[in-house]
C-alpha cells in the first residue's frame, strides 16, 4: 500500500538528515523479525540520531496490547491482516502500511541429516515432537497448520506438537532440542543466505498463503518524528539489503 502524499512529506522531512532534536520510538516488531531489525535499528540510530526501542512478540498479543492501548508508535507484524484491522478500527494511520518483508517458513531440525530436502519427514510417522507456533497468534503457526493441512498429515502430527507462543518459543524448542524439529522462520536460522546449522526444508509457497509482513504507523506515533523516520528508513536499500540477508523476499 503506497503512503500518502502528506505522510510522504513528513517522513522525508524527518529522515532527510541527522536529527538535531533526536528521538525515540517504540517499536513492537513480530518475533520473526528480531535479529534482523536489531541490526536495522543499530543501523538507523547512526544514520538518524533517532532511537529504535524494540519489543518482540507474537503479532496476536501485540494485536490485543495495542487495542488496550499500549503506547507503541510503529508496528512490524508477521501478517498484512493484523495491521489491515487496527488501520480499519482507527488505531492505525490510514495510508502508513506497507509490506517491509514476504517471509518464509522452514522445518529446521539442528541436527544435521533429520530433515530432507523434500519434507517427506513429516509423511514418516518417525516424528515424537514437532514445534509448532500458537497458530491463533502467530502467522507462523498458521502457515505451519495448513502446510500440514495440504499435505494431509495435521491429523497424525497434532498430538505431537510442542507449542509455541511465538515464533521465537517455537524456534527455542528446537535449538534447545527439547522438540527434534519444528515449523519456524527462515530468518532464524538463516544469515548471509547460509544455513547457520542443522537441516531444512524450505515450505514451498504454495503450500501456504502468502506471509507478508505489513509495517503500520500506529496512533500514539502520528506526530512522532522518530517513527515516520523509521518506517522510511525501512524502506531504504540499505535496511532492504539486511532484509534480504535473512532469506526474507521483498
Amino acid at each position: 500500500m503506497r503512503f500518502s502524499s502528506l505522510f510522504f512529506c513528513f517522513t522525508a522531512l524527518a529522515c532527510g538528515l541527522r536529527s538535531a532534536h533526536a528521538g525515540e520510538v517504540n517499536v513492537a516488531v513480530a518475533a520473526n523479525f528480531t535479529a534482523p531489525m536489531q541490526k536495522i535499528a543499530q543501523a538507523f540510530e547512526k544514520e538518524t540520531g533517532h532511537k529504535a526501542l524494540l519489543s518482540f512478540g507474537s503479532t496476536g498479543n501485540f494485536y490485543a496490547q495495542i487495542r488496550h492501548g499500549a503506547p507503541f508508535h510503529v508496528l512490524l507484524a508477521a501478517d498484512d491482516a493484523t495491521p489491515s484491522q487496527l488501520e480499519k478500527e482507527g488505531l492505525g494511520l490510514a495510508g502508513s502500511r506497507f509490506t517491509y518483508a514476504v517471509g518464509k517458513l522452514v522445518l529446521w531440525s539442528k541436527q544435521a541429516g533429520v530433515v530432507d530436502a523434500q519434507g517427506q519427514i513429516l509423511r514418516s510417522g518417525k516424528i515424537q515432537r514437532l514445534a509448532v507456533a500458537n497458530p491463533k497468534l502467530a502467522p507462523y503457526g498458521a502457515a505451519a497448520v495448513e502446510t500440514m493441512t495440504q499435505l494431509g498429515v495435521l491429523q497424525a502430527l497434532q498430538p505431537k506438537w510442542v507449542q509455541g507462543d511465538n515464533i521465537a518459543q517455537t524456534y527455542q524448542f528446537v535449538a534447545t532440542e527439547n522438540a527434534p524439529l519444528g515449523f519456524v522462520a527462515l530468518s532464524q536460522v538463516m544469515v548471509d543466505g547460509k544455513l547457520v546449522a542443522g537441516s531444512a526444508w524450505t515450505v514451498p509457497a504454495h503450500l501456504h498463503a502468502p506471509i507478508r509482513q505489513d509495517a503500520l504507523l500506529l496512533r500514539p506515533g502520528k506526530d512522532n518524528p522518530a517513527a515516520l523516520a523509521l518506517l522510511q528508513f525501512l524502506r531504504s536499500e540499505p535496511a532492504r539489503a539486511t532484509i534480504r540477508s535473512f532469506g526474507y523476499d521483498l
